[in-house]
């Protein structure tokens, strides 16, 4: 018996030590639980712990990448995963599960580093995000999706799209919303694979339970408020100036002299003042603070690993630690810099070539004899479709012995991120890249790669397009 029970101590102490801290609760108001018990402000959030809210209950989550997590009146959430790999933010997962009512996500920096690993699901759908502020809606049938800030892609679980994923669902059921789509939002309904564009109403936001009056929103700077600002003053003004120029009270009638003589009446002319020139006031408008304008991201390959006795080319702890770095393979390495966010656009397509490129090819000749060469690449294309989400790649790698076409073709993200698989096939390769504003909206592209040309022989390389 003793021993049964140091084994179901141990099991359990093994449970809890694997949940990982997610936040801490910065915020509660009104009727709120954590895990059935009352939330308290300052109180962590541990992966899985079950989240509620009452009629005017309120739950902030300050997540532990500096995110935010709100629950409003009447909601059930759950942080699901939350784990952040500081050595590989690539490596970074999080999920967030919200079965019914409000709720809203501030994406923290983890997770704008690893955007490709984030999920937020409902009981119809899975959202994907692009650094971003948004808020859910949600009742067991039907989601739906407003967004502050970036962006959002949403899809009804069906087909590949499964709750159990991680990531956004991106494919052709997919849709995604940005914030420039200003009194829109996504509705998905149970069994719909595609979400909808719906208005989202007068007020322009979404539906379900209010926010906080000291909730953080992104607040449109309109110019109603100072325009009445304005003609309350021009108002003051000429009402000041009115009152300085009306006619003086009129003088009592002259008291007859004693013995009923009336003295005579002397009549003085008034004295006529030229009126007052009305001055209507100054408004000086306020100095508004100049907008940062970012840069455009720009999109940097190298080599980072020797090869035939040359060093690397390329600062890969350097740029490691001031830019995003997206793929890695055998010989070079991919990263996006700091700036302005790439958006797909949804429709339309454009055509690149090969304006720069580095390429190796490694043949094995068996017993552990391997040899690594130089090639040149040529004719080379990269074609995208953005309506279909999809990009066709081909070029010609020329070796000192022959010449062997190589292909790629694969899906684009709405972040940009091109993504292709060979399967192992001879003659195609794997693809990793990104598009770029840097030079015009979408001007340019780099890719790595690698693929087997075939039976002893595979090329890894990488290539700028325009």
């Amino acid at each position: 018996m003793h021993k049964l029970l140091v084994i179901a101590t141990l099991a359990c102490s093994a449970q809890f030590a694997h949940a990982a801290e997610a936040g801490k609760i910065i915020f509660v108001a009104g009727a709120a639980q954590s895990d059935g018990r009352p939330a308290t402000q300052g109180a962590p959030v541990e992966e899985g712990q079950m989240l509620t809210t009452g009629v005017d209950g309120y739950i902030y989550v300050k997540t532990a990448d500096n995110g935010l997590f709100i629950l409003r009146p009447q909601t059930k959430a759950r942080i699901v995963t939350y784990h952040i790999d500081q050595q590989n933010p690539a490596n970074t997962k999080v999920k967030f599960e919200l079965i019914s009512g409000t709720a809203r996500s501030r994406s923290g920096d983890a997770v704008k580093q690893a955007r490709q690993n984030f999920r937020f699901n409902t009981p119809v759908a899975a959202i994907g995000v692009r650094g971003t502020d948004f808020t859910v809606v949600t009742d067991d049938d039907t989601s739906r999706v407003s967004v502050f800030s970036g962006g959002v892609v949403v899809s009804g679980f069906a087909s590949g799209c499964r709750p159990e994923g991680g990531g956004p669902c991106e494919g052709t059921a997919s849709r995604e919303l940005n914030a420039t789509q200003r009194g829109q939002l996504l509705q998905v309904t149970r069994g719909q694979a595609a979400p909808q564009v719906l208005s989202a109403g007068p007020s322009g936001s979404e539906t379900g339970a209010p926010a906080r009056s000291d909730e953080p929103v992104v607040k449109n700077g309109g110019a109603g408020d100072s325009k009445v600002t304005v003609e309350a003053a021009k108002n003051a003004g000429i009402n000041e100036a009115i009152s300085k120029n009306l006619p003086p009270s009129p003088s009592p009638s002259p008291s007859p002299s004693p013995g009923g003589v009336t003295d005579p009446v002397v009549v003085v002319p008034p004295v006529v003042e030229p009126p007052a020139v009305v001055v209507p006031p100054v408004i000086t408008p306020p100095i508004q603070p100049p907008v940062a304008v970012l840069p455009e991201q720009r999109v940097v390959w190298g080599r980072w690993q020797a090869v035939n006795g040359l060093p690397p080319a390329f600062d890969y702890a350097g740029q490691h630690a001031s830019s995003e770095r997206i793929a890695l393979n055998g010989y070079f390495a991919l990263f996006r810099t700091p700036g302005a966010e790439y958006v797909t656009p949804n429709n339309g397509a454009v055509g690149f070539t090969i304006r720069g490129s580095e390429a190796y090819v490694i043949t094995e000749y068996g017993s552990g004899i391997i040899t690594t060469s130089s090639a040149q690449l040529r004719n080379g294309f990269l074609n995208i479709d953005f309506g279909k989400r999809s990009f066709a790649t081909s070029v010609d790698v020329i070796t000192d012995a022959n010449v062997v076409n190589m292909r790629g073709e694969g899906i684009v993200s709405g972040s940009g991120y091109l993504s292709g698989d060979s399967g192992g096939r001879h003659g195609y390769l794997n693809v990793q890249g990104l598009l770029s504003n840097e030079r015009g909206s979408s001007a340019s592209a780099a890719t790595i790669f690698d693929g087997r040309m075939d039976e002893r022989r595979t090329v890894n390389g990488a290539a700028t397009w325009r």
